[in-house]
């Protein structure tokens, strides 16, 4: 025992600074991952915004097909189709060429009545001609198609882009025009009295004509929910809006039921009667003056709808694809339409590899141009 603790004794002469220097490693340990996790973060974020190299070759050779149309090639079929009122109408705002054909290829291949369907696409004008081109050459079956530019429609004013301009949030998601165009659906479509908006990183796997017949109950919207505690999708109003501020506290309730967006149904003709597009433009100016919410449109979102919306029930609506890899595949494959909502898009890399495949049988991956710009499951 002498012996042991004289060796003892010799190679640790100071036990206090081996702590202290094996604290220091270990601190610095987790410095080092705190940062390797915020790189990664970052890369992620990146590679979620970035165009992949195929998808901006095809951009461009569809661009240059579509250039050297003439005008009256430019057109597209039964365009008497677009205000007739016995059609279902749907619209997707969208600036990704392969993500607006699978939400048309899907939605038309559910459907019991695909020649009923009518599909508006609005996308910006750099990628109108792309986008065009695209569904001129693929054209989608019995179904009627049009394509606009968000230029078109004069009455978006200035103030409004510049609206956009000084929220405070690098996430083009929250900040571009497109994204925010959905509180004007009722003026886009004067013509309409119902529709459905769909995000452009969805796939339908049910026929849909059901939701005509959701009773509204004289509201405007109909959604599926968000606000069950025991679910990943779990969202509370009160996580993402500012409660101390005298307004939110005094009109909203923070337990208040939160809902989705990627698939919603909507009456344009209650939202007309309601006026919420002005709701809205007075919320996107007080929201600027005062901190009302958190940098992103989904809080904008629940309160223009605030006590306007009719909970679908869950099935009509998978969505966490984009995100969370933990998902129940009977949930998914039994949903009507499931959303890859969040970074990881089925058409990037970055995609969860088990979620790709019901996104990427709705693309015709043998097509002359995709082949050309290497694009493949």
């Amino acid at each position: 025992m002498e012996v042991l603790l004289a060796k003892a004794n010799h190679a640790f002469t100071d036990c206090f600074k081996i702590a202290e220097t094996l604290r220091a490693m270990a601190n610095d340990t987790e410095e080092q991952v705190q940062v390797e996790k915020n790189e990664e973060s970052y890369l992620i974020q990146l590679a979620g915004r970035t165009t992949p190299k195929g998808l901006h070759c095809l951009s461009i050779r569809l661009t240059t097909e579509y250039l050297l149309l003439q005008p009256e090639e430019r057109q597209f079929p039964n365009q008497h189709k677009l205000q007739d009122l016995d059609f279902y109408h749907y619209a997707v705002f969208s600036d990704e060429i392969l993500a607006c054909a699978v939400v048309v290829n899907s939605t038309t291949a559910s459907a019991k009545e695909p020649e009923k369907i009518v599909f508006h696409v609005v996308t910006d004008s750099l990628n109108l001609p792309a986008i065009s081109m695209w569904f001129l050459l693929n054209p989608p079956g019995k179904a009627t198609i049009d394509v606009q530019s968000i230029e078109n429609f004069e009455w978006l004013s200035t103030e409004y882009s510049s609206a956009l301009k000084e929220q405070n949030s690098n996430d083009p998601r929250y900040t571009s025009a497109l994204s925010h165009l959905r509180f004007y659906l009722a003026d886009i479509f004067p013509a309409l009295d119902k529709i459905v908006l769909f995000d452009h990183d969805v796939v339908v796997q049910r026929d849909l004509t059901g939701l005509w017949g959701v009773n509204l109950n004289g509201k405007v919207h109909a959604a599926v929910e968000t606000c069950h505690e025991s679910e990943a999708s779990f969202h509370s109003m009160h996580l993402f809006m500012n409660f101390l501020d005298q307004f939110s506290a005094k009109r909203l309730n923070a337990s208040v039921c939160t809902w989705a967006f990627g698939m919603n149904f909507f009456n344009l003709q209650e939202w007309r009667r309601q006026n919420l597009t002005n709701l809205y433009r007075d919320y996107l100016q007080l929201g600027l003056k005062r901190p009302l919410w958190k940098t992103e449109s989904l809080p904008l979102v629940w309160i223009t709808f605030y006590d306007q919306t009719v909970a679908l029930e869950k099935s009509w609506h998978a969505f966490g694809l984009g995100h969370n890899s933990g998902l129940s595949q009977g949930d998914i494959e039994h949903a009507a339409v499931i959303h890859y909502d969040g970074i990881m898009k089925p058409w990037l890399e970055i995609g969860i590899a088990e979620y790709k495949g019901y996104w990427s049988k709705h693309v015709q991956y043998d097509h002359p141009y995709l082949q050309e710009c290497n694009i493949h499951e």
